[in-house]
Parts: C-alpha cells; sequence; structure tokens
C-alpha cells in the first residue's frame, strides 16, 4: 500500500481521511450511547444534551481558532481564506470543547461534573482520526519532521519523516488501557478522570510537536505546545494535588479540592 493512499471508487478518488474523520466522530457517539446506558448519569437528559450542545460549538470554534494560530502569518488570497476556513485542529477543539461546555453547565445551573463519560468515546475517536492522518501522508499536515532514525517512513515524498500519526496511536492505544485500569483500581472523584485525560493527551502532543516541522513562535514553542500550557494552568490543582496531599494517617493542613 502506498502512502498517501487514495482509494479510488467507481473511479473517484476517495478523501481516506475525510472518510475516517467522519467515522470517527459516528463510532465515538455511538460508543458514548453505550457507556451512558450502562452507567448511571447523575445529569439529567435535558442538561446532558446541553453540554454535548456547548462542546461542540466550543470545539468548532476552537479548533478553527488554533488551527489559524499555528500559521497566522499567511498572505491573504481567496485560496489561502479556504485554506484557513479548513483547517482545524483536535488540541484546540479538545480545550474549546472544555471551556464550551463550562459555559454551558454554567448557564443551566449544573454543577455534575460531566466529562468521565466522554474520555473513551474521545479517545477511540481520535485514534480512528489519526488512522487517517497517517494514511494521507504529506497531504496533511500531521506528519514529522525529516528524520535519519530508524523510525522514519517515506510519507509521499522521498524522504524519510517521523511517522508521528503512528507515534500516537501506540500512545492512544496505552493511555486507553491506562485509564480503564486506574478507572477500576482507583477511588477518582467524579471529573478526576477527564482531567487525567487532558493533562496526559496534552503532555504526549507538548513532546510530540518537537519532532514536527512547525513554526516556533514565543520561546521556541509553537502554538500547540503554548496551548498545552494552558491547559496545565487550567489544571494545576489536579496536577499538584497528589504532591501536596497529607500521607496517610496524618494531616499537614494542605490541599483541598
Amino acid at each position: 500500500m502506498d502512502i498517501p493512499f487514495e482509494p479510488q471508487v467507481f473511479g473517484y478518488n476517495i478523501n481516506i481521511h475525510l472518510v475516517l474523520e467522519y467515522l470517527a466522530f459516528f463510532i465515538a457517539y455511538r460508543y458514548y450511547v453505550f457507556l451512558r446506558r450502562k452507567s448511571k448519569d447523575h445529569i439529567s437528559s435535558n442538561n446532558r444534551l446541553s453540554i454535548i450542545l456547548g462542546a461542540a460549538l466550543g470545539a468548532l470554534i476552537g479548533s478553527r481558532l488554533v488551527g489559524f494560530l499555528e500559521n497566522p502569518i499567511i498572505e491573504f488570497s481567496q485560496e489561502n481564506l479556504i485554506q484557513l476556513l479548513n483547517t482545524k485542529t483536535i488540541m484546540g477543539g479538545l480545550f474549546g470543547g472544555l471551556l464550551g461546555v463550562e459555559f454551558a453547565k454554567k448557564r443551566i445551573g449544573e454543577t455534575q461534573s460531566s466529562g468521565d463519560l466522554f474520555v473513551f468515546p474521545i479517545i477511540l475517536g481520535i485514534f480512528i482520526g489519526r488512522i487517517g492522518c497517517f494514511l494521507s501522508g504529506v497531504n496533511e499536515f500531521t506528519y514529522g519532521a525529516k528524520t535519519t532514525s530508524i523510525f522514519g517512513m517515506d510519507l509521499g515524498e522521498g524522504v524519510l519523516r517521523h511517522p508521528t500519526s503512528l507515534y500516537e496511536l501506540v500512545f492512544l492505544i496505552l493511555l486507553f488501557f491506562s485509564l480503564k485500569h486506574i478507572k477500576k483500581t482507583s477511588d477518582l472523584k467524579n471529573g478526576d478522570l477527564f482531567k487525567w485525560f487532558m493533562i496526559l493527551y496534552f503532555g504526549f502532543r507538548f513532546f510530540i510537536e518537537f519532532l514536527k516541522p512547525n513554526v516556533f513562535y514565543v520561546f521556541g514553542l509553537s502554538t500547540i505546545q503554548i496551548l498545552c500550557i494552558i491547559c496545565w494552568l487550567y489544571y494545576k490543582r489536579t496536577i499538584l494535588k497528589p504532591l501536596l496531599a497529607s500521607p496517610k494517617g496524618k494531616n499537614n493542613g494542605g490541599y483541598k479540592n
């Protein structure tokens, strides 16, 4: 199989990345519905719908905004404008969706944490989407920088590059089963699973960005990496909680959630 992988159906080239992207949304949503039916959801159906709509709107705005900020210095022409409108990133979608959820919950007066049910469907959706990124090769700006390492692959231009999409697929598998194990064996508070998903996934993306041919604007960091730092700051209480927690059987007046 050649990369970029461009199958033909009835003489038409199929955009495999677009097909898998839509498939990712569909399967992830069906997985979410399955998990919700199996679990006891403390949020009413009407409020859950409002939260999903808030997440969708926030994700739409965030994905486009961060996608634009990845390359804000661009000559404005009709062709480039269309490209900018089609540019999106999962990182902006995740953080924008988070803000959209918080806004929706504040509007409807919902106080229960709502993110845990979304964790595994999100991971599955990203996984399917990343397969499309890999199969698209250099047709999608998700490929890695040039490399001479043993991991280098020809992604469609005769040059060895880091297959960063494959790296992410491996990480997502590990993340999925690690969080499954933590959920079963740890006494997590409602909402903590989603927080740690965001912390760990954004942590992975922070470091993997160094292997991509990015534009590094501020302090040698890309827009995605700056967003990762913002995410860590947003969840700093969760990150610091294990460090500040009192030893078992002692009370040092430390962290309170």
